[in-house]
């Protein structure tokens, strides 16, 4: 196809969206970037020479303005209400546009019998895109690493995860690698249609090993120490975490133990052009998240 195609980034300053606008500016392609509002970093994309549209995934008359001229599109909806509203807005303004392809960021534990709403409703939104007429790929990554900044403790001098994953095993999956992947299936989405990727890191660990790998990076003891899910889901909700989210934490929790989130693969690798990163890795790379606590640690009691 010709240079002069055009993707849509929903997401765009998210970390998985930010990242895919990066890359594919950085190799010639024009990118659109969709933000909900125009701040400093929506500037910054700007500045990159990405296009920004200000626009909501909820607003029908939005989302055909933003999908205007686009070939491809990336679509990212938050763990929040609204996702299948959102994907019926989607579906519904790319096909008027003309849109030809579609990356859907999705879950891991997406599945018609999920006990987590989010993860059913990404199951259904799945379902509803391999309906339409649009070349469609879905990603379903593990759990991002990015989740151990956010799930953190530094307290007098020492990191503490507190985690209601019991013993369960998965290979973290920094958004980086995700975002290779994702501009290379928009880029080239014929051979993927239809596809769904689980995408995952290259060593699947249970928390201990993540703690110990953390600590020979940092140069300081970290403690996994496992809770119930109950403690877990009460704290959320004690924070102001949305229910919707604090609900699919939990289910998935519960997944977790039972192994759906274990596994490892070659995906990152094959499309993304490069292995993925271990946890050593990404807490070399963002060693500056790790120096206070995350905004969604347990406290100890």
């Amino acid at each position: 196809m010709s240079d002069d195609r055009l993707f849509l980034v929903t997401g765009a300053t998210g970390r998985t969206g930010g990242g895919a606008i990066k890359l594919l500016l950085e190799r010639g392609h024009r990118a659109r970037a969709m933000v909900h509002r125009e701040d400093d970093r929506s500037r910054a994309l700007a500045e990159a020479g990405a296009e920004v549209v200000v626009a909501d995934l909820h607003d029908l008359d939005g989302m055909t303005t933003a999908l205007q001229g686009v070939t491809g599109a990336y679509l990212c909806h938050p763990i929040l209400p609204g996702l299948v509203e959102s994907t019926v807005i989607f579906a519904q303004a790319a096909t008027e546009a003309g849109v030809r392809s579609v990356v859907n960021m999705s879950q891991l534990p997406a599945r018609r019998e999920a006990a987590s709403n989010a993860a059913r409703q990404h199951w259904l939104c799945e379902r509803l895109l391999d309906r339409t007429d649009l070349l469609t790929t879905h990603i379903r990554p593990t759990f991002f690493a990015e989740w151990l900044t956010v799930s953190w403790e530094m307290r007098d001098g020492e990191g503490y995860l507190r985690l209601p994953f019991g013993e369960g095993r998965h290979a973290p999956i920094a958004s980086a690698d995700q975002s290779r992947v994702i501009a290379a299936l928009l880029v080239e989405p014929e051979q993927h249609d239809r596809a769904i990727y689980s995408l995952h890191g290259p060593v699947e660990m249970n928390h201990r090993d993540i703690a110990e790998a953390m600590a020979r990076e940092l140069g300081h003891p970290v403690h996994y120490e496992p809770i119930g899910v109950e403690e877990f889901s009460a704290s959320m909700l004690e924070r102001g975490h949305d229910p919707h989210l604090v609900q699919h934490l939990r289910s998935v929790a519960l997944d977790y133990l039972n192994g759906v989130f274990s596994g490892t693969n070659d995906v990152i690798e094959k499309i993304g052009g490069r292995p993925p990163l271990s946890v050593e890795d990404f807490v070399r790379a963002k060693r500056a998240d790790f120096q206070t606590s995350g905004p969604r640690f347990v406290p100890a009691a």
